[in-house]
């Protein structure tokens, strides 16, 4: 009996000093991975998220920029580091959903390794065409790709890219056939579309609205499930045409698996409030991005559906990693 009440004594003692740790963090400073260049759009909601918990918590939220590997190189760093709520990452899309949907082998699961915190952005990505394309809208693209059955070509980023499975689920639920041009990057395929080598291509809006409204460019659908606040006057490729389609690209706040659920609920509060601020929304949209913040729970779900869907592309695709 004795024994017995020791033990409990012991492990209410551990739930008192870990509450008392969650209540007190944080500390010292924080480190946020970003498994990116510094730069671009992911750097660019690390930093501003960072900013603000700085702002919050005046405790300092350093951005480590490791970038590498499609993301594998930082996302493996924060799998591998302490559970303690002083280390984070800015995951993504492409790093939690379409690298594990391939298959073969990578340093981390996303799953297993990590705790998810809150989902920050999503990005709408939008359908451009050169302006020598006769279409205006998604009907008339589809029409004309109907038409001329793999004669129209579409630019991406890489093979197997966000970009790509984009276009090749659009394909599918059209019933139309385009010629995939695989670019190293978004410079040189954006370059190709503006000097007519490639005929349309599904990007980022920060990538290619300035050359819309410069007329360089036509957008004729955006892929997110309602119309994006930086294009409002551009309709989804759901009410354009193709009912039930969806392509946006997402960033979303991880810990390594293990950090104490108060750290995690501390965390996701903050930066809900933080992402609820008017001055956040209009940062962001420069950046086409909206605020999408939810709760751990939301977030390993909505992941997991993401996974599930991009797999199944990607197994119909053939397009695994050997």
């Amino acid at each position: 009996m004795r024994q017995w009440a020791s033990a409990c004594c012991a492990i209410l003692a551990g739930l008192a000093s870990l509450a008392a740790f969650a209540q007190n963090y944080p500390v010292r400073p924080i480190r946020l991975i970003v498994p990116y260049p510094p730069g671009g759009p992911t750097d660019f909601v690390g930093r501003l998220v960072g900013q603000k918990l700085t702002e919050a918590w005046g405790q300092q939220v350093v951005v480590e920029n490791r970038a590498g590997a499609a993301s594998a190189i930082g996302t493996e760093v924060a799998a591998r580091a302490a559970a303690d709520g002083y280390t984070l990452l800015l995951g993504t899309s492409a790093g939690f959903c379409i690298n594990p949907a391939r298959g073969g082998k990578l340093p981390y699961d996303p799953e297993r390794d990590f705790a998810p915190v809150t989902l920050l952005v999503i990005n709408p990505q939008i359908l451009v065409v050169h302006p020598s394309l006769p279409v205006r809208s998604i009907k008339e693209l589809v029409a004309l790709a109907k038409r001329r059955p793999a004669q129209l070509n579409y630019a991406s980023v890489g093979n197997a890219s966000p970009q790509h499975l984009g276009m090749e689920m659009l394909k599918r639920m059209a019933g139309i056939d385009m010629v995939h041009v695989p670019y190293k990057g978004t410079a040189p395929a954006v370059t190709d579309i503006l000097a007519g080598n490639v005929s349309l291509m599904f990007n980022s809006m920060p990538s290619v609205l300035p050359q819309v409204h410069a007329g360089k460019l036509r957008g004729i659908a955006v892929g997110s499930a309602k119309r994006s606040p930086a294009a409002p006057d551009i309709p989804t490729v759901a009410e354009a045409g193709v009912p039930g389609f969806e392509y946006v690209t997402w960033y979303g706040l991880f810990a390594p698996a293990g950090t104490p659920r108060d750290i995690v609920a501390k965390l996701n509060a903050q930066v809900v409030k933080i992402l609820s601020q008017p001055e956040m929304s209009r940062r962001l949209a420069s950046q086409g991005a909206e605020p999408a913040a939810n709760t751990p729970e939301q977030l390993a779900r909505y992941r997991r559906a993401e996974f599930e869907r991009w797999r199944k592309l990607i197994v119909e695709m053939k397009l695994q990693a050997n």
